[in-house]
């Protein structure tokens, strides 16, 4: 966290910190000294998994010591599909795991129900690069808006949210609008339209 101290250092200024600069620089530096939560949770999962392999596969030997040496061919070779097959299983399941936490972080906020607009995903036409991003969800994402556009919240909906709350006058226009601001400044100059 000694970075963290250095930056709140750097935008405290005469005793005021600058939140601003200071939010704007944390996100830019996060990503350097954190990892994120979906990433530490596949590896987590992952650890877990292959610490299990590995117990399976301990438990594995001691048995072939325990095989005949006629049988021991047999063995290996029904040991051998096992893996495989553990193999594949294990990767597809990561894989899973690898896209689901894509989409959930690419439509985190962005949709009234999560779960409904990650089922609508077609997961099959995803391809993982090998830089890690994922090929083809934005597609995927931009073509639901289209087609489903009331599964997405509005974009300005935020901006919604910034409106003061509380008491207004009855027959003043609302905050911020614009035709009222124009009259305004007309009447301030004495460009109004009436003729007299």
């Amino acid at each position: 966290m000694e970075w963290l101290k250095k930056l709140i250092e750097k935008h405290t200024k005469d005793g005021v910190l600058n939140q601003e600069e200071l939010i704007k620089e944390v996100n830019t530096e996060f990503p350097k000294h954190a990892v994120p939560k979906e990433t530490y949770n596949a590896l987590a999962e992952t650890k877990t998994k292959l610490e299990k392999d590995i117990s399976d596969r301990d438990i594995q030997l001691e048995d072939l010591k325990k095989v005949d040496a006629a049988g021991l061919q047999a063995e290996i070779t029904r040991l051998q599909g096992e893996n495989k097959t553990a193999k594949e299983t294990y990767e597809k399941e990561l894989k899973d795991l690898t896209l689901t936490n894509a989409i959930k972080l690419a439509i985190a906020g962005k949709v009234h129900d999560e779960s409904i607009v990650s089922g609508l995903i077609d997961k099959t036409k995803l391809i993982i690069g090998d830089d890690g991003k994922i090929v083809g969800l934005d597609d995927q994402i931009a073509s639901l808006k289209e087609s489903k556009a009331f599964l997405f919240k509005e974009e300005n909906q935020n901006q919604n949210n910034n409106q003061k709350a509380g008491f207004q006058k009855i027959g003043n226009p609302p905050p911020n609008d614009p035709a009222a601001m124009d009259a305004a400044i007309a009447a301030a100059f004495g460009n109004t339209t009436e003729q007299k």
